[in-house]
This record gives C-alpha cells, structure tokens and sequence, in this order.
C-alpha cells in the first residue's frame, strides 16, 4: 500500500483580487447563515425549555442568557481586532505577520476564557441576585449558569478560530462548523433535559451542558480540520514560541478590540432604556413590542453580515495599500445593504399581520398595536445598515472611537430623548419614531466621517507607516509609499512599490 500523501498546504483566501461584488457576496452569505443559524437555535431550545420544563426555566433562561450576551460581547469586539489584524498582513502578504497576530490572540483568548469561567462559577449565584432574577427562576438559572460558565473556554475558542479564517478570508469553514454546533445542540437539548435511556435527566443543567458538549466538540473539528488540511496559519508544535505574547499586538487588541466591544454593551443597554419605557404603557404595548423584536431580529441581519464581511474585505485591501478598491468594497456593501434589507423590510411590511401572527394570537388588540409600530420603526433598519456598513470599512484601518462616539450619540442623545420628552405630544408613538430619528443621524454622521474623518490615515499597531490620503482625494488612492504599495507584474506576482525619496 503506498504511504498516504500528506494535504497540501490550505492558503489564506486572497480578497483584493476578483469583481467587488460576487466576492463580496460570497464572502458575506456564509456569515449570514450563521447569524440566521444562532438565533434559530435560541428560538428552539427556548421553546423546549419553555414546553418541557416551564415558565420559571424560561425565565431563568432569559436571565442567564443576559449575562452570556455581556461574556460574548466583551470578547466580540477582540476577535473583531484580531480579524482586522490578520486580515491586512495577508492583504500585504505577510503571512509570519498573520502568524504572530494569530499566536499572541490565542494565549489572549485562552487567559481570558480561563479567567472568566474561574471567576464566573463562584459569583454565578451573586450576579443573577443582583439581577433581580425572580425566586422561582433562581435554582435554574444557577444550574443553567455555573455549566455556562464552563463552557466560555470553548464558547471563546470558536469565535477565535472563526476570527482567525474570516481574517485570512475564508467565511465558509466557520459557517459549515457552527452548523455542526448547531446540529449537536438542537439533538442534545432535549435528550438531556429529560434524560433518554443512559442520558441522565439534568433540567436546566442539561441545556448547558449540550451547549458546553456542541461547542467542545466543534471546537476540537475545527482544530483537527486545520491539521489535517496543513493549513498556512496552523501554528506547529515547533513554531511554539508564536505562542509567546507580543505586547504590541496584545495592546492592539485590547485598544482596538474593547471599543468595538462597548459598542455592543452600549446597543444593549439603549435596548433596556427602551423597553423599561415601552412597559409603563401596559402588556398590550410590551407583547406587541415582543413580537416586533423577534421580526427586527433577523431584518438586521443582512447588514451585520455585509458590514462584518466589508470590514474583512477592506482590511485586505488596506494592507494591499489598493486605496480605490476599498472605496468600491464601501459602496457595493452599502448597495447590497440597501437591496436585501430594502426587500425584507418590503415583505414584512405586505406580510405583516402573518408574520406577526407567528408570535401573537390572530385578531386581536396585540396584533394591531404590533402592525402599527411596525410600519413606523421598521424603516431605520435601512439606515442602520447604511451605518453598519460604513462602519465595518472605517474599522478595517483601526479607527474605532468614532464609531463608538456616534453610536453614543445617536442612542443616547437622540433615541432615549427623543423617546422621553416626546412622549407627553405624541403618546407612546415616540417611542417608535425614535428609532427612524436616531437612525438617520446616526447614517448622516457616519457617512460624513467615511467621507471626511481621518480613518484613512488610522492604524491598528502604533509601528506601522500610516499610509497619505489627500485630503482632496478623500477616496482615492495617493501615489506609492515606499513600502505599502505594491505593483503586480504580468504574472500576478505582487513586489514592493519603489521607494519614493523624499515623501
């Protein structure tokens, strides 16, 4: 039998090549489907929780799952820093670069897993008491919990590695190992909250640990694909001192990743104010508000896709120094956005009482109050995706602070006001019109920024050469850097532009 060759080496996905707008779309629609997988599989273990162990799980359930989003939205904004990192040393073809932002990014998200899971376990118990969980839903959401917070290490280990291949420009591999995940823990829920013939009959427990089970065993396919595939970022027990942290980079993450973080902490936190408002006119108005949210849920979802996707794409691009080419990466993300979300939001208008109907009884005075505040606040999820998208291009140079900055703004200055002092001249309508209101600054100054701020000249580690934009050319690419810049012969080999004395 003759010796099995071994895989050839798998190379990072090159995206500032090919048409802007196939790639962009190819690229973009498996992180749509992972976004679109996640909230299915929260929807169906909340509806066996809720079916097979009751409202007080249910409740518990949702307590619990605030503290998770907070854990996940913390290490959300690193692993977007380390994508955009990875993503510009191979646009410049950097792959020892790509290599080392890889190695210190592990240690960073395996200290921090081990971290929180230790310090989580013990306070569990603390945290949901001062959440004010109700004392029916306190011993499940515990159980529910202390397993939880086991299973953060592997929980940070996925959307490490699903960072690591995005910025190397395969969105693909993540998307087919979270419908692994996914699969596990739709199969495990069930079977462990009741207990099938071995399995041991857990309640709430065993929600987490199929969670804690899917994403463990999701984490060590993944690891085991990339061995086997030889791929180009695979750190070898030799290279081990990759592992060692490089304190510039891991300053660079956290600089760079904490903003986009709080940005999320900053959406929830409008998203209380908002529904602690919506409660004072009655459980009418709140289950129709309910029900809006489950819709708006997936409506947004287009444009986080093609704003994560555009900041991988453009980040590329920068570390290419193909200036013209990510302005064209900004504009197709933004007409993309405008055409799916644009359609959705069509549908779900023409289509709103069934849609509604999914969540609500048919015919009755929630249904219609859901309809209208549908029709007034659905809109700005147009704009809002405008803003994502220009915000995921902005981001891919290292500009984080004015997007964090406006979104404060527009959430805090004008939502949330607009929303409270309006209140006492148009009803409860201001809650609603304060979504379109807030959402339309928040796209003008986004766009004004992409067009006149300094992102351009932003840069993720405080050693790189910024590369010059004319301030006349607010878009366009200036003439080569030495160093930064690279022509591409006949071939289709890249090499480094001339240096240019004196610039």
């Amino acid at each position: 039998m003759p010796p099995r060759r071994p895989e050839p080496p798998t190379a990072p996905r090159d995206l500032t090549r090919g048409p802007i707008a196939a790639t962009l779309l190819l690229f973009a629609l498996p992180i749509l489907g992972g976004n679109v997988l996640q909230s299915l599989n929260g929807s169906i273990n909340a509806v066996w929780i809720g079916h097979l162990l009751g409202p007080d799980a249910l409740a518990a359930i949702a307590n619990a799952n605030n503290i998770l989003f907070l854990l996940l939205g913390a290490v959300f904004g690193v692993g977007m820093a380390a994508t955009i990192l990875v993503a510009q040393a191979i646009g410049r073809a950097d792959l020892p670069g790509a290599r080392r932002v890889i190695g210190t990014s592990a240690t960073v998200f395996l200290g921090a897993s081990v971290l929180v899971a230790l310090a989580g376990l013990p306070l569990s118990g603390r945290v949901l008491a001062w959440m004010d969980t109700p004392a029916e839903a306190l011993p499940h959401a515990e159980a529910y919990l202390q397993i939880i917070f086991l299973a953060v290490p592997f929980l940070y280990a996925l959307a490490f590695l699903s960072a690591i291949l995005r910025g190397a420009g395969d969105s693909r591999t993540p998307f087919l190992f979270l419908l692994l995940v996914v699969a596990l823990d739709i199969v495990l829920v069930p079977l462990l909250l009741l207990g099938v013939g071995p399995l041991p009959a857990m309640g709430m427990a065993g929600a987490a640990a199929a969670n804690l089970i899917a994403n463990a065993l999701g984490v060590i396919a993944m690891l085991a694909w990339l061995r086997h595939r030889n791929h180009r970022l695979w750190i070898h027990r030799s290279e081990r001192a990759l592992y060692r942290p490089d304190w510039t980079i891991v300053r660079a993450l956290l600089a760079k990743g904490l903003p986009m973080g709080l940005q999320m902490v900053m959406l929830s936190a409008a998203m209380i104010a908002m529904i602690s408002m919506v409660n004072r006119h009655g459980i009418v108005t709140t289950a129709g508000y309910g029900a809006a949210l489950q819709l708006w849920t997936y409506v947004q979802m287009p444009a986080m896709a093609i704003g994560a996707a555009c900041s991988t794409m453009a980040a590329q691009n920068v570390g290419a120094g193909h200036w013209g080419r990510v302005s064209r990466v900004a504009g197709t993300g933004v007409a993309f956005n405008l055409l799916m979300t644009g359609v959705l939001i069509a549908a779900l208008i023409l289509f709103d009482r069934h849609a509604l109907a999914l969540f609500l009884p048919a015919g009755g005075e929630i249904l219609e109050t859901a309809r209208h505040l549908n029709r007034i606040a659905i809109w700005s999820f147009l704009f809002f995706g405008v803003t994502f998208v220009l915000f995921g291009v902005v981001r891919s140079t290292g500009a984080v602070l004015p997007p964090l900055l406006i979104l404060a703004v527009t959430l805090w200055g004008v939502r949330v006001p607009f929303a409270t002092w309006l209140q006492p001249v148009l009803g409860v309508d201001a809650i609603w019109w304060s979504f379109p209101a807030s959402a339309i600054c928040a796209m003008a100054l986004a766009t004004g920024y992409y067009r006149w701020g300094g992102w351009r000249s932003a840069r993720m580690l405080p050693d790189e050469e910024p590369v010059a934009i004319p301030s006349e050319v607010p878009a366009q690419p200036p003439s080569p850097i030495a160093g930064l810049c690279r022509a591409e012969d006949a071939s289709g080999r890249r090499h480094p532009a001339p240096a240019v004395r004196g610039a």
